[in-house]
């Protein structure tokens, strides 16, 4: 089964990005996913059911220093010992909040291939997120496209708690929580993936593909994998950051 967007160890609950032209991004998103005559998502970004899932804030100073790419925050079961791991695995550590007696409360982490990605506490079980209807906008679905496909594994095996699924998939491996439910896929960058940045590649649901992707070309973006036939595409914003549609199943 595949649900990344859920609580437990290995569980994403939201992503967020810093971006420039922030108005201009905020428009641009609100318009590609709220389609549709049920649209899953608000023109706030939120669900619609208000659970904020998805963040576009505006690029700060105070942000500068993070990679243009949108972030998914992984559910971890201690984020200080998920930082540490990730530097002694050749990642980096953009910023991590503490408590004041100096507990780990969150990071924002880089693997070493230069995805992104928030460490947070593991969230309740009481959260909306451990049952989400269909119809509600959520994170569908998480994918990486990295050269060294074994090095980005053994990663987020030991940062994020994951364990590699048993069958290969399109060249990659599904990754799967402790709880045996698979969240994300890291896969090869080449044929179908050659061209697609080594950064987590967020899945969106929106209630109409077709014109969602009208929309994306109408407001300066382009399509640079997938069509409405193949019920996914994977878009680049008129800022230059990755993420994909897909129809709602």
């Amino acid at each position: 089964m595949r649900n990344p967007f859920a609580p437990g160890v290995g569980g994403v609950l939201s992503a967020d990005i810093a971006v420039p032209e922030h108005e201009r991004e905020l428009e641009f998103y609100s318009q590609i996913l709220t389609t549709g005559s049920a649209p899953l998502w608000r023109d706030d970004l939120m669900n619609n059911r208000g659970t904020p899932v998805i963040g576009l804030g505006a690029r700060s100073p105070e942000y500068e220093a993070l990679p243009l790419q949108w972030m998914p925050h992984f559910q971890v079961s201690d984020v200080g010992a998920s930082a540490a791991r990730a530097l002694e695995l050749g990642g980096s550590e953009l910023m991590h909040g503490k408590s004041e007696d100096g507990q780990s409360q969150w990071a924002v982490l880089v693997d070493a291939m230069g995805a992104a990605f928030g460490a947070i506490p593991v969230v309740g079980g009481e959260s909306e997120a451990a049952d989400q209807p269909h119809g509600v906008g959520h994170i569908s679905w998480l994918n990486l496209a990295v050269s060294d496909v074994t090095m980005a594994c053994r990663f987020y095996e030991q940062v994020v708690g994951w364990s590699i699924a048993s069958a290969d998939v399109q060249d990659g491996f599904e990754m799967r929580r402790p709880d045996g439910v698979s969240a994300a896929e890291i896969c090869h960058a080449s044929g179908d993936n050659a061209g697609i940045p080594p950064v987590w590649i967020l899945s969106l649901p929106v209630d109409d593909l077709e014109e969602s992707l009208r929309l994306v070309r109408e407001g300066g973006g382009e399509i640079i994998k997938g069509s409405t036939d193949a019920g996914h595409a994977v878009i680049r914003d008129p800022v230059g950051v990755c993420i994909a549609l897909e129809a709602n199943k």
